[in-house]
């Protein structure tokens, strides 16, 4: 009996590894499924009814500010199907405190607009390692988890503040990726003076604002905001001014959009810019999964 498990030890440990890989590589893909089926689930939820054909018009800028009208003129959104949903690719580095180092990002985001359901995978290298992130904004409510390897969390963050803070991204994202969403009815606006205004988002109860500024070409330059939060772990969260300057617009697909930009927090030691993007690639209208 001995003799026979002697000869099949090293088939079943080699078995056992088989398998511990296996579980290893279905756990790490995790987050990366779930982006999947979250954006699969989203897009089916498109309204049949709505035309993707109609096209944003001058009569449905009259409601907005001058310089938000000049802005949607300035980018070429005109007379260009309205946006009900996009798929955004870029590229850049991030850091994760103010003290570390910058290291490659890349990001794939899906929104379904009149819904406000955001989807944002990221990856990046820290130490050598991979680290993946999945932002999920639905019915008002935003998780953030960060994973090692797929495998670790390092960062699990929900809640209100949470929710709050991710509300924040998605009016970043109408006016900076989808400027033809900004004829959206759940934002009002403010005059600030000459080169700024406010816009204040309500979705689903929950209220925030930013201002926006322009520059001399009627091009946005910069969002500021002072209804996001920090957080690192998703346990502690730090209420600081954040904004997200951006520059050299580029045409894509007969839109013109701002193609790389930063992301920053006020804090009192001082600025802290994070993270630092180039726009690859935007696409409107889908309506399903872009491989």
């Amino acid at each position: 009996m001995g003799i026979i498990m002697a000869k099949f030890t090293p088939w079943i440990i080699l078995l056992v590894l088989i398998i511990a890989i296996i579980v290893l590589y279905q756990r790490s893909q995790h987050l990366r499924w779930s982006f999947r089926q979250e954006v699969a689930s989203a897009l089916a939820m498109l309204s049949p009814e709505t035309d993707p054909d109609e096209l944003l018009t001058e009569a449905d800028l009259l409601h907005l500010p001058e310089q938000v009208q000049a802005y949607l003129r300035t980018v070429g959104v005109v007379g260009k199907p309205k946006v009900r949903s996009f798929r955004m690719v870029c590229s850049g580095e991030f850091k994760t405190a103010p003290d570390k180092g910058f290291v490659p990002s890349r990001a794939e985001q899906y929104t379904v607009v009149d819904t406000s359901r955001r989807f944002y995978f990221m990856s990046l290298s820290m130490s050598g390692l991979p680290v993946i992130g999945l932002h999920v904004y639905k019915d008002a409510a935003a998780t953030m988890q960060i994973r090692l390897a797929g495998l670790v969390t390092v960062a699990d963050a929900r809640g209100e503040l949470m929710n709050k803070a991710e509300t924040v991204t998605v009016l970043n994202d109408m006016c900076l990726i989808a400027p033809a969403t900004l004829i959206d009815p759940r934002i009002t606006w403010e005059p600030v003076d000459e080169d700024r205004v406010r816009a204040i988002f309500t979705h689903q109860g929950i209220t925030i604002s930013a201002e926006l500024v322009f520059n001399d070409q009627h091009e946005l330059v910069n969002f500021i905001s002072n209804d996001r939060y920090l957080t690192v772990s998703g346990q502690d969260y730090q209420s600081a001014p954040w904004s997200t300057p951006v520059s050299d617009y580029q045409d894509y697909g007969g839109i013109r959009l701002a193609s790389t930009g930063e992301a920053h927090w006020q804090l009192p030691e001082g600025d802290y810019c994070y993270g630092r993007i180039r726009l690859e690639s935007i696409e409107y209208n889908i309506t399903d999964w872009v491989s």
